[in-house]
């Protein structure tokens, strides 16, 4: 049996919990109307899973899973507003731990609990297999572990007097967006240069850290551009680049219109639609493509990676799967790895939800299995 924890201050969305969960043979539910009756249930309940609220009285969500992390650490899925502040609240969540989120539907809750509980049932039932993080400082630690990597990786370019990928932008403020007047579009600019590699990440439950830990150790001047299909929708997607943007050292920006690929940059896809790779005169361009209902998850990795393999080849492409509920990607990476291209899974021991790599590893895709922290370790290894 699965202990559940519904930890909400609306009895309405505390009732059709109940409901959802009731039908489901598997749970045994408690319920706590803010943060201080969570917390006096921990001891005596023992849930194995808490689905927490962000907004409620005497002592809100965040500070719920803060405690909740120090006193008695369990998965934790996140239940947020539709909104952009309620998207900076649950990526702060998963910051803290939390494995997962669900977002509540922007209209009457009673009417789309039909198609949220499902959904809801399925992310329960995986946060209860869920692996919590072993440190919340993992991107500090990976940061420190790899600078030497970095060093080698960059030096050798300088004393060549060879200027690495992106030190002219890096050399430059980066200018601040203005508000422009609505124009006719511009033709996309050209690259600097064709990168001779691509890298293509996909992930999901318990993505958004991953992220954080893979990309903070690499240095600004990284030459292969990386493309990332996170499972999400789309009023989170935005928030999720600019938080990367402000902790990493590489440009990270939402996909929202064409772009060229550069060295430097990282794309996030935007949810509820896909990430693809496209050729234009002047290269390569990474855009937002709609959904397609042969793909069930958005943005999809599978078509992420086959949009890759079509335009550039496998012997270009180098594919990271990182944790995630599901088997999203496995198929299309593991063709890039038989075409000749480059593969990691992250290794289960530090996979929050060991679904996408798994599956990966299971058909014979993945050249290199390796824990979350060795993941940019193993990109700079490959780069040299």
């Amino acid at each position: 049996m699965i202990r559940l924890l519904v930890v909400d201050d609306s009895a309405l969305m505390r009732r059709l919990l109940a409901t959802v969960f009731a039908g489901e043979a598997d749970f045994t539910l408690a319920f706590a109307r803010d943060g201080l009756e969570a917390l006096a249930c921990l001891a005596e309940f023992r849930p194995d899973v808490i689905t927490l609220d962000i907004h409620m009285p005497r002592l809100d969500g965040l500070a719920c899973l803060d405690r909740i992390m120090l006193e008695r650490p369990c998965p934790v899925v996140m239940v947020s507003a539709m909104t952009e502040a309620g998207a900076d609240a649950t990526l702060e969540a998963m910051q803290l731990g939390a494995v997962d989120f669900i977002a509540k539907p922007a209209g009457a809750i009673s009417l789309a609990i039909d198609e949220l509980g499902p959904l809801l049932v399925r992310k329960v039932r995986a946060a209860a297999q869920a692996r919590l993080r072993r440190s919340l400082r993992l991107a500090e630690r990976v940061r420190h572990a790899v600078a030497p990597l970095v060093r080698e990786t960059v030096a050798p370019l300088v004393r060549q007097g060879v200027p690495p990928p992106g030190a002219a932008r890096a050399a430059e403020p980066r200018p601040q967006p203005q508000p422009q007047p609505q124009a006719l579009p511009q033709p996309l600019p050209r690259p600097q240069a064709a990168p001779d590699r691509v890298v293509l990440v996909g992930t999901s439950t318990g993505g958004p850290p991953a992220l954080d830990a893979l990309l903070s150790p690499l240095p600004a001047d990284f030459p292969w551009p990386i493309l990332v299909a996170q499972h999400m929708p789309a009023v989170f997607t935005g928030p999720l680049a600019r938080r990367l943007d402000r902790l990493c050292a590489l440009t990270v920006e939402e996909v929202v219109r064409p772009q060229p690929l550069r060295p430097g940059h990282v794309y996030i896809g935007r949810g509820d639609a896909d990430i693809v790779l496209a050729m234009r005169p002047g290269g390569p361009v990474v855009q937002a493509a709609p959904a397609l209902p042969g793909y069930p998850w958005h943005p999809s990795v599978d078509r992420l990676v086959n949009s890759a393999l079509q335009h550039l080849g496998a012997p270009r492409l180098v594919g990271v799967l990182m944790t995630g509920m599901g088997h999203d990607g496995a198929a299309a990476m593991t063709r890039l790895r038989a075409g000749g291209g480059r593969t990691i899974a992250e290794a289960e021991e530090t996979a929050v939800v060991w679904g996408m790599p798994g599956e990966l590893v299971r058909a014979g895709g993945a050249e290199a299995v390796v824990p979350l922290e060795a993941i940019a370790a193993t990109l700079l290894g490959w780069l040299r």
